[in-house]
């Protein structure tokens, strides 16, 4: 066993099957292999996937046996075969995929019982637990009014109304940015090195539904001086006027159906774009990922105890394991005190991603592991950092070094924002 690697993985890669499959149970093969967005893959070839994932590294790479279907490594490569032509490509159908996925997994175990686990284990497993965080941005946009899955009840906002726009003092100086070498990290948390940072101001939460609200109805979709060149160019083009999923008479699509507006949620499914904007009409920025990992952390040995917005409860199998434990949403601004970090920041990790100034790329040393199309050919301009973790995210991938990244116009993630403020 490496170094990082926790114990109960392969229990952890049964917990995942269990609910990936429950994500696709009640839908139909038509569902399942329709292409339901342009940005998204249909779900069968998330299924074919993920098995085929499974089968390269954990049989072909880590126990030497050869595939299971060399056939398929390039339909189910995800830069062999992207996703503008994945609902073009022959793929296999449903039931088909599921056989697949569980020939697969016996390999496997197998392998596992003549050779241990190690890293590669648990980079599988968060592999497929990403995916199906991928596969709720599907099934959000794909608005099935027959897909009504049990929600989890979420904690209230304790009486306490917030709205993003409260700040707290961040304080100067040194900081340790990146993953340790004594845990598990994708290869762009890493090398963990120390950056100094001046002391800036952040919000406590992020902006909530009825603050982003006020910007939208105020013209902040009208106000030519709060948005980039490239920002305003977007937002005319697909004539942007209000957060993804949002209706004009007050409503807004969960996976389920719409249901009203609630003023106390953190606002979700809004672009890079529409983020920068409002901060700027608010006279702040969005905070450089630097900035936020700090305010997430402050004193890096309390790390595991401020992991989590529900407060000192470490991870289990239980917590968010089954589809009919999600909330299918962010909890209200401030509903988890227990949670707050060490600065004073209410739910920075798992309630949604957040969106930060940074461009995407490789720490001081960086060195790609274990392949190069992880992290490294998303470097550049072109992507901004998110960071948190949403309500999708399994709490196994969700924590306060992990970086996610996506086009700045992108509004599929479960994603919101808080503001920063230089302090002069």
């Amino acid at each position: 066993m490496q170094v990082g690697v926790q114990d109960n993985v392969l229990d952890a890669l049964g917990e995942a099957r269990q609910r990936t499959l429950a994500l696709v149970e009640p839908l139909d093969g038509e569902q399942i292999e329709r292409v339901h967005d342009p940005l998204m893959s249909p779900l069968v070839w998330d299924l074919g996937h993920i098995a085929a994932y499974e089968d390269l590294w954990l049989v072909h790479r880590h126990g030497g046996e050869p595939l299971l279907r060399a056939d398929l490594a390039d339909v189910y490569d995800a830069f062999e075969t992207p996703r503008s032509q994945r609902g073009d490509v022959p793929l296999l159908r449903h039931h088909r995929c599921v056989d697949y996925l569980e020939a697969v997994r016996t390999r496997t175990l197998e392998v596992a019982a003549r050779e241990g686990t190690g890293e590669l284990h648990e980079m599988v497993l968060r592999h497929e637990q990403q995916h199906s965080e991928t596969m709720l941005q599907t099934l959000q946009l794909a608005r099935l009014d027959d897909y009504r899955p049990p929600r989890r009840q979420l904690a209230s906002a304790n009486g306490h109304q917030h709205d993003g726009l409260e700040l707290v003092e961040i304080p100067g100086g040194p900081f340790e940015l990146g993953a340790s070498d004594d845990q598990f990290a994708y290869d762009n948390e890493r090398p963990r090195h120390r950056v100094d940072i001046p002391a800036f101001r952040i919000g406590v939460t992020p902006v909530t539904n009825g603050t982003y609200l006020s910007f939208a109805e105020g013209g902040g979709y009208e106000r030519r001086e709060w948005w980039t060149r490239e920002g305003w160019a977007w937002k005319e083009e697909y004539d942007i006027s209000r957060p993804e999923f949002w209706s004009d008479d007050g409503l807004r699509w969960r996976i389920g159906g719409a249901e009203p507006l609630d003023p106390n949620e953190p606002v979700v499914h809004v672009s890079w774009f529409e983020a920068d904007a409002f901060a700027r009409s608010h006279g702040a920025r969005l905070p450089t990922e630097a900035e936020w990992e700090k305010a997430a952390t402050w004193d890096q040995r309390s790390l595991q105890r401020y992991a989590y917005p529900w407060g000192n409860e470490p991870p289990s199998p239980e917590r968010h394991a089954n589809v009919d434990q999600l909330a299918y949403g962010p909890a209200p601004a401030g509903a988890y005190p227990e949670g707050a970090a060490p600065s004073g920041c209410l739910g920075m990790v798992g309630d949604l991603w957040e969106w930060t100034s940074s461009p995407f790329g490789g720490y001081p040393g960086f060195r790609a592991h274990p392949y190069r199309e992880y992290s490294e050919v998303f470097f550049g301009d072109s992507y901004r950092v998110l960071r948190g973790g949403s309500w999708a995210t399994r709490a196994r991938v969700a924590t306060s070094m992990v970086r996610n990244w996506d086009l700045p116009q992108r509004r599929q993630i479960f994603a919101g924002f808080r503001i920063a403020k230089d302090i002069p």
